[in-house]
């Protein structure tokens, strides 16, 4: 399985009761095949000229309301997260460790090299972040960033954290009597899979990339748009789930009015920028005139 697919997945299938996990172990088996027995729906999960959220936001219009909320969201990030050939195999996967969880009570977590160990919780920090509120995130990235901080400053402990050799049971119980209740569930959970799921002697690395991973998780739920004139909660709406199409995520909106945008909009969200506005527009045609391009265009125009 793909490493960030794998984290998310452990994150979502890992928090469920066997009840709950067996009905979510069929709708997944069901889910493969589908894929398998439907070339329409192979053809958009496989279709390279799509971009990955748009083939999620597709398949979470086929499943909305048939399966049960957890299937919808790993099958969501599946279809988004895996390149497009690989969506059906990364499916199959899925189904099939649901079945393992159900059947051993235990989510394999093999080693992997420290670039796909930091991806592996990546993707676990993606299902924890999806329904948080982005009010949070500013702690957490400051609990995480404190708690690298204690380990660098405390031999005794980085060494217990980040010996291999240890037993995971007591890393763990150690890291909860030091962090539970003093911090965001969200850290501590973070904190654990950390030792859970990545490489013992890149915890310290590990942690400092989620700090980073969280501040730009945060970016990309944080649209700042700029309008010339306040927008009606119809334009509003249509503005949130035109990003979320975009983005693969829900979108919070921070509005500012600049009159001297005169028209139009201009959206800031993550390291994306649209823009919208009759001054962009302005700006984009002075440009063309002032290097010749609009007057090389008229010359070799077909008329």
């Amino acid at each position: 399985m793909l490493p960030k697919l794998e984290g998310y997945a452990a994150a979502r299938l890992g928090s469920l009761d066997p009840a709950v996990l067996a009905t979510v172990a069929g709708d997944l088996t069901s889910l493969e095949q589908a894929i398998l027995g439907q070339a329409d729906l192979r053809g958009m999960l496989t279709d390279t000229s799509l971009a990955g959220a748009v083939r999620g936001q597709v398949l979470g219009d086929l499943l909305k309301g048939k399966v049960h909320e957890v299937t919808f969201a790993v099958a969501v990030f599946a279809a988004g997260a895996a390149p497009a050939q690989e969506v059906p195999h990364s499916v199959a996967e899925l189904a099939f460790a649901a079945h393992q969880l159900l059947d051993t009570g235990n989510f394999e977590l093999k080693n992997l090299g420290l670039l796909a160990a930091r991806k592996r919780v990546g993707g676990y920090a993606d299902a924890l972040l999806d329904d948080l509120d982005t009010s949070d995130f500013a702690r957490i990235e400051e609990e995480l960033f404190r708690w690298a901080r204690t380990i660098e400053g405390n031999l005794a402990l980085r060494r217990l954290l980040l010996d291999r050799d240890a037993a995971l049971e007591s890393r763990v119980a150690t890291l909860e009597e030091l962090l539970g209740g003093k911090v965001h569930p969200i850290t501590l959970s973070l904190a654990r899979f950390v030792v859970e799921g990545g490489r013992p002697r890149d915890v310290v690395g590990t942690l400092d990339f989620l700090v980073d991973y969280v501040a730009q998780a945060r970016d990309w739920r944080v649209a700042r748009v700029h309008t010339a004139r306040p927008l009606d909660e119809a334009s509003r709406a249509q503005l949130v789930a035109s990003l979320a199409t975009l983005t693969g995520k829900n979108v919070e909106l921070q509005i500012a009015e600049d009159p001297a945008l005169l028209g139009g909009v201009l959206v800031e969200v993550g390291d994306l920028r649209l823009d919208a506005t009759t001054r962009g527009r302005l700006g984009a045609l002075r440009d063309a005139v002032a290097s010749g391009r609009l007057y090389e265009s008229a010359l070799n125009r077909n008329d």
